[in-house]
């Protein structure tokens, strides 16, 4: 059965959006570890639209289940997570303009860049993960540069217009969900996920850890960051 990452970035935004002191990320962290999620991840970005530095350091002195920090490849970011130590690190692509993340990281054409930022995070004994497309190309850079985990990237398959485009982008997952554990890496998969469509990438085989953001924090507006952990653990586990 898969595990759980909650996402707090955006119990970040609310409050960013009146620069001021709530809701505290940190807060959502805890009751979502409450309510059983498996881990925490947060997207610091380079422009800190929502998660901030403070975040990160108080979440690496608080959280007990897993602290993923989603980070671009950029030398500084990779400084802070070299000096805040989170239990792994996903290396995700990053544009200023974007609202949110927009594909996966293109491994192939940044392979330098990566394979230096995937130096330095284990030189400092942290684990690994890519956050990619499912195309075999951009898997087989990461067995080469080697990445502890790979992280699908399920944009396409959660905005697809028609349940036969759904079910398409479903069996590219499921292709390259077998390559990663073919290559005997660690299976994730994100992005774009609900309680409407999560189950079916719940249940590609070997399917380790879905990390989940937007779609909880939205829930937890109505019923509670705790029932909503609770209801996706739910439908993870249907």
């Amino acid at each position: 059965m898969a595990t759980l990452g909650v996402n707090i970035d955006h119990v970040a935004t609310v409050r960013q959006a009146r620069r001021t002191v709530e809701p505290d990320p940190v807060w959502a962290a805890a009751a979502a570890e409450l309510a059983g999620a498996d881990a925490i991840t947060v997207h610091l970005r380079e422009d800190r639209r929502h998660i901030q530095d403070r975040d990160l350091e108080v979440l690496r002195r608080t959280v007990q289940v897993k602290l993923n920090l989603e980070s671009a490849i950029a030398p500084a970011m990779i400084d802070v997570a070299c000096r805040v130590k989170p239990d792994q690190v996903t290396l995700v692509p990053e544009k200023r303009e974007e609202v949110t993340t927009e594909g996966g990281l293109d491994v192939v054409t940044h392979h330098a860049a990566t394979a230096a930022a995937i130096d330095r995070l284990r030189a400092a004994g942290i684990a690994v993960s890519l956050f990619l497309d499912a195309e075999a190309r951009q898997i087989d850079a990461a067995v080469e540069l080697g990445a502890d985990a790979v992280e699908l990237h399920t944009g396409q398959y959660a905005n697809a217009a028609t349940e036969a485009a759904r079910h398409a982008e479903l069996v590219t997952l499921a292709r390259g969900a077998a390559m990663i554990r073919q290559a005997q890496l660690a299976l994730a998969a994100g992005h774009g996920l609900t309680y409407r469509n999560v189950v079916p990438v719940a249940r590609l085989e070997g399917m380790g850890e879905l990390n989940i953001g937007h779609s909880i924090v939205a829930r937890a507006v109505f019923v509670g960051m705790a029932e909503a952990v609770r209801e996706m653990k739910r439908l993870i586990a249907s």
